[in-house]
């Protein structure tokens, strides 16, 4: 007889709440950098309970429009919609909360923010959709976390230079790059529902092109960012370990060899963006 799990854990499982670690330290980059020193424990505090409501209705809202995709997937049929661990109603009504907590949290920030929310939304709205059309998906879900760093840097200063845009850029070319080994799990899936993705129009070798050309760019944005901010030897060091990070990740990898595609898409990803942060931090304090 299987257990079923406690309702907190269902929806822990539904948003991923393990992958925050990807986006969350690079908004406290921008946070960090924004000030050019520890921000305050009220910004920090609203700039979490932010990244948390909107990175849960994100997850939220992308299962509830692909539960159907899910559920024809075998790799994704297991899924909290699909195997009827949660309903889509009590799907919505967590939405809600997520979204709630996300404006809440909005509104305690510069405001500046308090009219920029929408844009997220929308852009966690429009993602799903997307694979059914286009291919260029992965660079929408890379503009949308991209976010990160820029929605923390004006939640602070009440401004976006160019600075900030940059920083912003390099964590959506990061995210396409991964994003783009993350859609061979399903080639063939993909191709039986008529979805769209790079590696169902180029193929797999270009899937690798493009995320070695997406993390050089990554790190070329991480350095002109750096050129146009007050930072020390501890952000240059940072640079470089993710550089040498984002190289291992390749390693692990190419194609027609996958069998270690989780530790280079979960495991390094989640380091790197992490590594970066602890860099940055003691550059600012």
């Amino acid at each position: 007889m299987s257990v079923v799990a406690p309702l907190p854990a269902r929806f822990a499982r539904l948003v991923k709440i393990e992958h925050t670690i990807f986006a969350l330290p690079f908004a406290y980059v921008g946070a960090f950098l924004a000030v050019n020193r520890t921000p305050s424990v009220h910004d920090l505090l609203w700039i979490t309970l932010a990244m948390v409501g909107a990175r849960s209705l994100a997850m939220a809202l992308n299962r509830s429009i692909d539960a159907g995709i899910d559920a024809r997937n075998p790799r994704t049929s297991g899924r909290e919609i699909p195997s009827g661990a949660l309903s889509i109603v009590q799907v919505a009504l967590f939405s809600a909360a997520a979204l709630a907590l996300f404006v809440v949290a909005v509104w305690q920030l510069a405001p500046k923010t308090h009219y920029l929310w929408p844009i997220p939304v929308v852009g966690f709205v429009v993602y799903p959709y997307l694979k059914r059309v286009t291919w260029l998906c992965h660079f929408w879900l890379g503009a949308v976390d991209g976010l990160a760093p820029v929605g923390a840097w004006v939640a602070i200063r009440g401004d976006l230079p160019w600075q900030a845009w940059a920083l912003g850029g390099a964590v959506a070319a990061w995210v396409t790059g991964f994003d783009l080994f993350y859609s061979l799990l399903d080639v063939a899936v993909d191709r039986e529902q008529g979805l769209h993705s790079w590696s169902v129009r180029f193929g797999e070798t270009a899937a690798f092109a493009g995320a070695r050309a997406l993390h050089v760019a990554t790190i070329a944005l991480l350095f002109v960012a750096g050129l146009g901010l007050t930072v020390g030897v501890w952000y240059w060091l940072g640079l470089i370990v993710v550089a040498a990070l984002l190289a291992y990740e390749h390693s692990l990898i190419g194609p027609g060899d996958l069998a270690r595609l989780d530790a280079a898409f979960f495991t390094t990803n989640g380091i790197i963006s992490v590594t970066f942060f602890v860099f940055v931090f003691f550059d600012a304090v």
